[in-house]
């Protein structure tokens, strides 16, 4: 066998080879394919129009913003448990008497550095 004759054929198998590995590669996405319409089969449908959210009868809920008044902690020698603690279940918070929301100001502190008009 002369060298051409053998690049032929090492050239012929390694075709072979791809052809093989691309078979098998269809063969692999086809049964996925196959396997995962038969579990969508077995899901429930879509559901009807009268199984749809409806809205309540006062119209939709709205987010209620209100200021709170503070509750201090009690000062204690010992640790508090959650039930000592107020406005944990046992005693309601207080809406404030102001229901102004706090701004920032030039000058104060804010979000970036540590508060200075950025002058030096």
């Amino acid at each position: 066998m002369n060298s051409a004759s053998m690049d032929i054929a090492a050239s012929s198998a390694g075709a072979l080879g791809l052809i093989a590995a691309g078979v098998v590669v269809v063969a692999l996405l086809m049964g996925a394919f196959w396997m995962g319409a038969r579990i969508r089969r077995r899901e429930p449908g879509p559901p009807s129009p009268q199984e749809q959210p409806r809205l309540p009868d006062g119209g939709p809920v709205r987010e209620v913003r209100e200021a709170r008044e503070p509750d201090e902690v009690p000062r204690s020698d010992q640790r508090l448990t959650p039930h000592e603690l107020h406005g944990h279940g046992n005693s309601p918070t207080r809406t404030a008497d102001s229901q102004e929301r706090p701004r920032w100001t030039g000058g104060n502190s804010g979000s970036f550095g540590s508060g200075s008009s950025g002058g030096q």
